[in-house]
């Protein structure tokens, strides 16, 4: 008898919303033309990455990963559909790339990294894309 792994809801991150705000206000240290319209628009960005990291939750499920925004299902991504993952500068944390048999997707990422890629490994496996060889 299998045992299938159980639903796992990642924690929220703010660290990209919050260096994306604080690059923001950096810009009003230069002396950009247009002064201050480049700092407003990107630290409006990094507050609607704020807002959507206080709203968004990624649930790892038996057979899909599902986006929720405010208790609400919005999206469900069955795992037999999954062609390949990549996770892009997780550090910071970065980009998360996925795609499907009929779409491809770029996500911000709002969660844990090292969870993200503890749940992509142990549902999916390796489906993450290896960095392309530079040698012809």
């Amino acid at each position: 008898m299998s045992s299938s792994p159980a639903n796992v809801t990642l924690a929220p991150d703010p660290r990209l919303p919050l260096l994306v705000v604080g690059l923001g206000a950096a810009l009003l240290l230069l002396p950009l033309p247009w002064n201050p319209w480049p700092t407003l628009v990107v630290v409006l960005f990094g507050l609607f990455l704020l807002i959507q990291t206080a709203s968004l939750r990624l649930e790892f499920e038996e057979r899909a990963l599902i986006v929720w925004q405010n208790g609400r299902e919005l999206r469900r991504f069955p795992y037999d559909q999954w062609l390949a993952w990549r996770l892009f500068a997780p550090w910071l944390p970065g980009l998360f790339y996925f795609r499907e048999t009929k779409s491809i997707h770029f996500l911000p990422i709002l969660f844990s990294p090292g969870e993200l890629r503890e749940q992509l490994e142990s549902r999916l496996g390796t489906l993450e894309q290896p960095e392309k060889d530079s040698k012809p």
